[in-house]
């Protein structure tokens, strides 16, 4: 009788293990789930996306465009009534690289205005060194139109709310300006 007491006390003290667990797990489960549903995601949950860049050797002017265009389309979130086209500028000769220039130009187009009445712009820079080995992949950087904090790909989020707020301040310049 004793072994069989024993025997219980086991059995008790490891149904009670097995529920505390379950219960944990439960409960776990349920603030992922809800964490999820609600957007509740916090900026340090976001993961910053990128692509992987092409070797510097590997370059010319239209895969960097390219590229450009990739990295957009893969890791940036905008609505999709956002239209944009890219450009290339000019090429700038530095005493150790070269830096490649590119525009991608924003508007929303819409039934009534077609043509959008302001664009945002935001500045691609592909810099190419002379000194580095060709096989390192090319190092990019981009400027929003209108400011001067540099951006590097996979180091920051994109935010639709820069669009808006250039083309908004156009808006509010071209309104304030009488012909």
């Amino acid at each position: 009788m004793d072994m069989e007491e024993e025997d219980e006390a086991i059995r008790e003290k490891a149904q009670s293990l097995i529920e505390t667990v379950i219960k944990g797990v439960k409960e776990q489960l349920e603030a992922l789930q809800k964490k999820e549903r609600g957007g509740l995601f916090s900026e340090a949950d976001y993961v910053i996306g990128n692509i992987q860049w092409i070797a510097c050797k590997d370059f010319t002017v239209e895969r960097g465009r390219q590229q450009i265009e990739e990295y957009i389309s893969q890791t940036w979130e905008f609505h999709e009534s956002w239209l944009h086209w890219s450009d290339f500028l000019k090429e700038e000769q530095l005493k150790y690289s070269k830096r490649y220039h590119y525009r991608v130009r924003w508007s929303i187009p819409t039934c009534r205005k077609p043509i959008p009445q302001a664009t945002a712009c935001i500045y691609f820079i592909v810099e190419i060194s002379n000194i580095k080995p060709p096989t390192l992949p090319i190092e990019v950087f981009f400027i929003l139109e209108s400011n001067r904090l540099i951006h590097r790909p996979g180091r920051c989020r994109f935010r639709e709310k820069w669009l808006k707020d250039i083309i908004e301040s156009k808006m509010i310049l071209m309104e304030s300006i009488t012909f």
